[in-house]
């Protein structure tokens, strides 16, 4: 396989990310919510790898043709922001007007963070919090807390997008990355089995989501305050 076609297959295998959106949106009208979380786990996946393998292919060289990146941001947008926020407003877990509240300030400010030319740090990390309302979603689904512990959470972590906050990229923050990367993984290993046992209260994947998850939202802000050893 040449290195043009290598290069094409990658944006080929980005690209499914949309197709996996739109069967999780189908599930999601239709309240199945674990069969949704599921479709967004492997599309969660699929965005995991296509990155390293955009750059081991050099596809803005070799597939010019396509913008790797902005297909990334608009699959990123629909699932990682527009479809979990309609699950939250859909689902019993935010009532009446918390509903409203909640995903006008996902989708809006997650809007102005996708459009950031700012939102990565010199070490490849985020800055500010990246938008993964997807994770953030499962996880109340799969945990259930009440509904004000629900919106305080949101209306932080919608803040949190525009503060001088860092948070890891598993993959690309070199820092910590041996812990990070490992993280990432298993997080989407329990989110899977949490999806697939219906969010179970009595499955070990839920104390693994909180404990893959806490690492991941606060593992940036830590580098931040403990300095990096020098060589």
């Amino acid at each position: 396989m040449t290195s043009k076609a290598k290069a094409l297959s990658v944006h080929l295998l980005t690209a499914t990310g949309a197709v996996f959106a739109i069967l999780a949106m189908l599930a999601a009208v239709e309240g199945k919510w674990d069969l949704m979380f599921l479709w967004l786990v492997v599309a969660f996946a699929v965005d995991g790898i296509d990155g390293p393998l955009a750059r081991r292919y050099d596809v803005r060289r070799n597939a010019a043709r396509f913008d790797g990146v902005l297909m990334d941001l608009i699959i990123d947008y629909l699932t990682y922001v527009f479809i979990p926020a309609f699950a939250l407003f859909r689902s019993d877990l935010l009532p009446g007007w918390t509903g409203w509240l909640a995903i006008i300030m996902i989708t809006y400010a997650s809007a102005m963070y996708f459009a950031d030319t700012s939102m990565k740090t010199r070490d490849n990390s985020f800055h500010g919090f990246p938008g993964c309302f997807n994770m953030l979603v499962l996880v109340l689904f799969a945990v259930t807390p009440p509904t004000w512990v629900i919106l305080l959470l949101v209306t932080v972590l919608s803040v949190a997008m525009f503060l001088p906050l860092k948070f890891v990229h598993p993959v690309r923050t070199e820092r910590w990355r041996l812990v990070s990367l490992p993280m990432a993984l298993a997080w989407t290993g329990f989110a899977g089995w949490a999806a697939w046992v219906d969010f179970h209260p009595q499955s070990w994947a839920l104390w693994g989501l909180v404990t893959t998850s806490i690492y991941l939202v606060f593992a940036g802000i830590a580098q931040q305050v403990i300095p990096a050893r020098e060589d």
